[in-house]
């Protein structure tokens, strides 16, 4: 028996095998007992920003509720909900981050903070009024029109995977 062979033969079989099974893995971080808390309640959050871009409430209420729906079997309500997330969009502001060596704004940030009542009819413990916050940077070269969408958008996406963790998750 030629042991190049019977050798050959083994790492072509295992290969075979390794790139035949595959192990696929879900986890949203949701940890929720759906026996006992089946909905939500998620109202629109109003912008009281002293400076406001008007899409940016319509964008984050939606995200909010998305994150909900597509990460979660509960079943959103408009009112009496076994969960309860209001709240309102408190600031949106841009503020010079760093200097050139001329002296001159290098970058910007943009911050957007929210506060968030959270309340579990099922568990008490576990309700509460937070403010969460999400920043981004851009390049002073460039205009706030032309970076506004795109920022925000990472922003609002930050905001509500904040949201989402400190009320479901619980890990």
């Amino acid at each position: 028996m030629d042991w190049r062979m019977i050798s050959k033969t083994t790492v072509i079989f295992a290969c075979l095998l390794l790139c035949a099974c595959s192990v696929s893995y879900k986890f949203n971080g949701a940890s929720i007992d759906y026996s006992k808390t089946k909905t939500i309640q998620i109202a629109d959050f109003p912008n009281r920003s002293t400076y406001i871009w008007g899409p940016m409430a319509p964008m984050f209420n939606n995200q909010l509720k998305d994150i909900f729906a597509n990460h979660t079997r509960l079943t959103q309500v408009r009112r009496n909900g076994d969960l309860k997330i209001d709240g309102e969009i408190l600031q949106y502001s841009q503020r010079n981050k760093s200097v050139s060596s001329e002296g001159y704004s290098a970058q910007t940030e943009l911050s957007i903070t929210v506060n968030v009542r959270f309340t579990n009819t099922k568990n008490h413990k576990e309700d509460f009024e937070r403010q969460f916050t999400a920043t981004a940077s851009y390049e002073t070269t460039l205009s706030l029109t032309a970076v506004q969408e795109r920022l925000v958008t990472e922003m609002i996406k930050d905001l509500t995977d904040q949201i989402f963790n400190a009320t479901v998750a619980n890990w």
